[in-house]
């Protein structure tokens, strides 16, 4: 995952149920963000692991104001896991955007560089963009404060989720 943000240079999508990225890869999307790299971040609205999906709220104010652009997934559950790096590869496999998934679980991802299942996998995600609400800073700064304490000690389970 890390190789493949590193080497975009107009634009990595990723699409994951579980956001709980390690320091390396936040790195990674930050930089390339920086670089002017067309970061966008699918993940679901509606979650399937509670502890999970309030972890991710914990990234918002670590992603957000570096110009990573953030969706959720509104028009039913979410469980895809796939990344299109500029018009060169595409990926899809069953590791998600978290610690078990890049320590832990036998995860298999497949890296495809045909230039035809790279374009459908980036037309799909272009489609399940339009059906995501683009999230901000604000969806996580306007929640109760209950809602942050609960944020802030699921991040504190993040290298085991």
């Amino acid at each position: 995952f890390v190789h493949a943000i590193h080497s975009a240079r107009k634009r990595v999508w990723i699409a994951s149920p579980y956001f709980v990225p390690d320091i390396q890869v936040l790195s990674a999307l930050k930089l390339a963000a920086l670089k002017g790299v067309d970061v966008r971040l699918l993940l679901p609205e509606k979650p399937d692991h509670r502890i999970v999906h309030l972890a991710s709220f914990s990234y918002y104010p670590n992603i957000l104001p570096f110009g990573i652009k953030l969706y959720r997934y509104t028009a039913g559950f979410m469980h895809q896991k796939v990344f299109v790096v500029d018009s060169a590869y595409a990926a899809v496999g069953t590791a998600n955007l978290d610690n078990r998934s890049f320590r832990l679980n036998f995860e298999i991802t497949l890296i495809d560089f045909d230039p035809e299942f790279v374009k459908a996998v980036a037309d799909m995600l272009d489609a399940d963009f339009s059906r995501s609400r683009r999230v901000d800073l604000t969806d996580y700064t306007r929640k109760s404060p209950l809602f942050k304490f609960a944020v802030r000690s699921a991040r504190l389970l993040a290298p085991i989720l």
